[in-house]
């Protein structure tokens, strides 16, 4: 029998998840930020215990989750492209309560995605804008989140001597390196849905300590597919594998990446596509990957969320459909 976890408010836009704390945050049409959290630790069922007016003017698009480590907090990016961050506060005796923590100004247009990274001890946070501009922000102090520096501005290409015109982006897509181990340098990856076809393929981004740069390392694109719009990124958790798996999703498909470990004498990592998926009708809008790295799910424009394995060969198949009720 099915059973309704959660009930979200009409005008809902969007949400997102917190694993560690079991809690979900949503964004509305009328700029509300909400918070739903189980009733009991035991309970399967939630309810709204938190409501911020995020925006007077302007609907949330997007709602990100600050890593645990770093406290509860929520990024919220609303439509005419700012964004802000939202710190749950406890004050003496007084309930919990959702207050503005940062805001980030930008000259850029419309801010497409933002994405938080790095390691336990090291916080980065990547946005990418409607222009074809990225920008990187470290935070500078782990207790403080609204101290925060841009750390570059990229472009998605491989070529950094290249400058691009002036681009147009519909959306973009970044996925960080989900181990983050103090022993690796932080990495994500980004692909854009563009006019402009540099910009478009997955680059594998890292960043360079010695040289405090970042650097693309790998670019996820057969050479006959570069210009392809990218819709979806999703880096997957790596337990024990000799090399990283990175889905990407464009208008041909899934396709699985392999990505090795060690660079060659010119920095960059081998990558190979090792399997091509299909089965939706219509664009792949979102790729997640469940907390072992071992299972993808995908959803787009069909309203169906397929789950896809590889087998014991190297083999990829589609394991499940979930299809909607009604």
């Amino acid at each position: 029998m099915e059973k309704s976890l959660v009930t979200l408010d009409k005008g809902t836009t969007c949400s997102s998840w917190n694993y560690s704390g079991q809690r979900l945050a949503t964004g509305s049409l009328d700029g509300t930020l909400t918070i739903f959290d189980s009733r009991h630790p035991s309970s399967s069922s939630f309810s709204s215990t938190s409501k911020s007016k995020v925006h007077h003017a302007s609907a949330i698009v997007k709602v990100v989750w600050v890593p645990p480590e770093f406290g509860h907090a929520v990024a919220c990016v609303c439509g005419d492209g700012t964004l802000s961050l939202w710190e749950e506060i406890v004050e003496d005796a007084q309930p919990l309560q959702w207050k503005l923590c940062k805001s980030f100004r930008s000259d850029s247009p419309q801010l497409l995605d933002v994405q938080f990274g790095g390691s336990s001890s090291s916080l980065k946070m990547v946005a990418a804008y409607s222009d074809g501009n990225v920008k990187l922000y470290e935070l500078l102090d782990p207790l403080e989140l609204k101290n925060w520096q841009l750390q570059a501005e990229i472009q998605n290409v491989i070529d950094s001597v290249s400058t691009l015109g002036k681009a147009v982006c519909l959306s973009a897509s970044i996925s960080w390196n989900p181990r983050g181990e103090e022993s690796q340098e932080s990495s994500f990856v980004l692909g854009f849905n563009s006019d402009t076809l540099q910009l478009n393929s997955s680059k594998v981004w890292e960043f360079d300590q010695a040289h405090q740069r970042w650097l693309p390392v790998a670019e996820l694109a057969s050479p006959n597919d570069k210009g392809d719009q990218v819709h979806a990124v999703a880096w997957a958790p790596n337990i024990g594998r000799p090399y990283e798996v990175i889905a990407v999703a464009t208008q041909k498909g899934i396709s699985i990446w392999h990505l090795g470990l060690n660079p060659d004498s010119d920095g960059r990592l081998f990558s190979e596509k090792v399997a091509q998926l299909s089965g939706h009708k219509g664009e792949v809008w979102q790729l997640e990957w469940d907390m072992s790295g071992m299972t993808l799910a995908s959803t787009g424009n069909d309203g169906v969320v397929r789950l896809w394995q590889s087998n014991l060969n190297g083999i990829w198949h589609e394991e499940a459909t979930l299809e909607p009720t009604s």
